[in-house]
This record gives structure tokens, sequence and C-alpha cells, in this order.
């Protein structure tokens, strides 16, 4: 049985292997390929102990405008008491293997695969790798959005086996998705939420919106409609989609095709 959530691969391809692979870069998406997460590419963070990652998505000119993802690998005992600069940056946090130690309000929370943590702005916590193998999760970052006469959103913790998906309409169930965050919650301005297809399952229209979308592939494989491209991903990949690109997906394969969905959600658009 594999693993359910899948990560990079890092190492390094060997020298007799093709380099022509499925990396795409353009003004209205991005894919990259689970074969490009390696060694080399990864990056290292002030005040993080034992730990690299791969940054998928960042805000930059013609690419992510209102987020940073990254993928984080911590070694045992890990980890950071200083793990964010930016006061205004909240956080969602989703472990794919290990375990992670997290701490803020003086309590500890421990996440296994599976877990999500939602963390505010201003909110003061930190992060160690716990147990004998290396902690593996997301770190999505996007600058929060204040609203004057809302308050800020509460910490969550949870997980995946404990949030119901709920059925898209009309679907027959084939479409699902898991909201860890109350979507008429107007506190928040980011879901991320994750997307389940069963196999067979399809986006039967070209979704064109105002959201900005991050989505890593934790399961399975589908073809995905990125503008007018026909691409195929799977288990490992990540893409990016700016806002009003047009998006539909085929599932394929005999299991379910599942992947961690960030989406900027409940702000006016900024006009200055």
């Amino acid at each position: 049985m594999s693993e359910p959530y899948a990560f990079a691969p890092g190492g390094h391809p060997g020298q007799r292997e093709l380099m022509t692979g499925r990396a795409i870069f353009t003004e209205a998406y991005a894919v990259i390929p689970k074969g490009v997460m390696r060694d080399i590419v990864t990056s290292a963070l002030p005040f993080w102990d034992d730990t690299r990652l791969w940054v998928l998505a960042r805000p930059l000119s013609g690419f992510a405008e209102t987020f940073s993802h990254y993928l984080m690998e911590v070694q045992p005992g890990g980890g950071s008491t200083r793990p964010e600069p930016d006061p205004s940056a909240q956080a969602v946090i989703f472990v794919t293997h290990g375990m992670v130690e997290l701490r803020f309000d003086d309590a500890m929370h421990l996440l296994e695969p599976g877990g999500y943590a939602y963390l505010p702005a201003g909110l003061d916590w930190t992060l160690h790798a716990s147990g004998g193998a290396p902690a593996k999760f997301h770190w999505i970052r996007k600058a929060y959005e204040a609203v004057d006469g809302l308050p800020a959103p509460d910490p969550l913790i949870t997980s995946d086996r404990n949030v119901a998906p709920i059925e898209m309409p009309d679907t027959e169930g084939r479409w699902a998705t898991t909201r860890f965050v109350d979507p008429t919650d107007l506190r928040h301005d980011m879901h991320v939420n994750i997307v389940t297809f069963g196999p067979g399952g399809v986006i039967p229209f070209e979704e064109t919106h105002v959201m900005e979308h991050g989505l890593y592939v934790l399961e399975g494989k589908a073809v995905y409609k990125l503008n007018q491209d026909w691409v195929e991903v799977e288990a490992g990949d990540y893409m990016w989609l700016r806002a009003f690109c047009p998006q539909a997906c085929y599932a394929g394969g005999d299991g379910p095709f599942r992947y961690l969905l960030y989406k900027d959600v409940n702000r006016h658009m900024a006009l200055r």
C-alpha cells in the first residue's frame, strides 16, 4: 500500500536518465512536477535547525501574488523557536510524514500525518520534529488582510481524518471537498482545503474565477486543463494558477485523485 500523502522525492537523478520532463511555466499557470524537486533545489531558512525546504510558490511578478508555499523537511529534533519573521503572516501547516510538535498559547499539539493547523497572524508559535523520523509538511503563508469590525480568526488544530468531505451537488459522490475552515466564516481571507475526485470524476466545466490557486497533488493522477492546455499530473506534482486561469479536470487511475488547494477568499478587490 502506498503512503497516503506524496512528498518531494529529493535525491538526484542518474546521468543516464532523460532530462525531458513535464515542467511548465507560463503567464497563466505553472506545473512543477515531482521529478524536479531534488536535493540541489532545496533552500534553508534563518532560525530553522536541521531543516531544508522546497519553495513551490512565492510572490513574484508574473507568478504567485498572494501567498508562498513551502514543502518542509525537518530532521528529528530539528525545528524552530522563531519560525515566522513576518508579524502579518498567517499560516497553514499540513503534515504528510512523521510527527510535528507545535506549541502556542502554553499548549503543545502533536500533529501526525494528515494533521492540519491554522495559525493566525501575530501568533507566537514554535515547531519541532518529534520522534525518530523526519517530519515533512506543507507550510502555506499569506499576509492577513484585516477588516475593520471583524475579529482575527482563532488558531485551529484538526486533521484530514476528522473532517468529513462535503460532496459537490450533482456529482454522484465523485467530487468532494474537505473544508477545514467554515466557508461562511468571513474572518478568514484564505482557505486551504483538500479536494478529492473518485476514478472518472471530473470538473465538468472550465472554472474561471477570481481566486488564485496553488494545488499540490497528494494522491493519484489526472489530466488537468490549465488555460488552453491539457497536462498530465500525478501525486507529488504542484500546480499554480493565476486568477481567472480556466481550469478543468478528469481524474484517471483506479484510486482517488486528491490535492491540497490554496485560494484567497472573502475580501474586496484592492483598487490601488
